[in-house]
């Protein structure tokens, strides 16, 4: 069982890579791909909403209505960032490092996080650990090292408080699905993704990490 998990998941990772490069690549693609992701993300988070909100009553219908509106508003916010900075070539670059910090982010976690293990991080999400978390934050700045040789467009100590926020907000937006998925009792926002869940459990992370670092970036270029 743990083989054929494995198997999917690779293979949906491979997808994905494939995907990403056509939409840095083609516009068409990035905008199409941009309107699937923020139609199919809303939807699991109304579902992720509706069944917290079956269990704990004491959220009224307007409550619900606020919030999903406000992640419709926000995905929307994310994708247009992403659209307009992968359009333009002088941010494109800038975008995509913010981005692969939080997928680094995100891999150092489950890296370390498995190799180590050891005390809960915190009770919101059983799975994540202190050495999940170091990882995090590990693999970001490695990574971080490898974009100021190639590019070296900002100081070495605005890169470092950079990656750390891109990091630490990444890790905060996937303890944010992870708290709403704990409430609505579910293991994934959905079963979109072979081995991985869902749309939100893959991009929890950078819907919140990578827009704001590349907005902080932006104003101090």
């Amino acid at each position: 069982m743990i083989n054929i998990e494995l198997q999917k998941r690779i293979f949906t990772s491979i997808i994905l890579i494939i995907l990403l490069i056509l939409m840095y690549q083609y516009n068409y693609i990035l905008l199409s791909s941009l309107i699937i992701l923020t139609i199919l993300s809303w939807v699991e988070l109304n579902i992720l909403i509706n069944k917290v909100f079956s269990i704990n009553k004491l959220f009224n219908k307007l409550s619900r209505f606020v919030i999903s509106s406000f992640g419709l508003v926000y995905l929307t916010f994310f994708s247009f960032i992403m659209f307009s900075s992968f359009s333009n070539s002088e941010d494109k670059i800038l975008f995509s490092f913010t981005l692969s910090l939080c997928v680094a982010s995100d891999l150092g976690g489950i890296l370390f996080g498995k190799v180590f293990k050891g005390k809960k991080l915190t009770k919101i999400s059983p799975n994540k650990t202190i050495s999940g978390s170091i990882g995090s934050y590990f693999l970001s700045f490695i990574f971080m090292i490898a974009y100021y040789f190639l590019f070296n467009d900002f100081e070495i100590i605005f890169l470092i408080i950079l990656t750390f926020i891109i990091s630490t907000i990444s890790q905060l937006g996937d303890l944010l699905i992870s708290f709403l998925k704990r409430k609505a009792r579910v293991k994934n926002t959905s079963n979109l993704l072979p081995g991985h869940g869902g749309i939100l459990d893959r991009i929890d992370g950078i819907i919140f990490g990578a827009p704001l670092g590349f907005l902080i970036a932006s104003m101090n270029i």
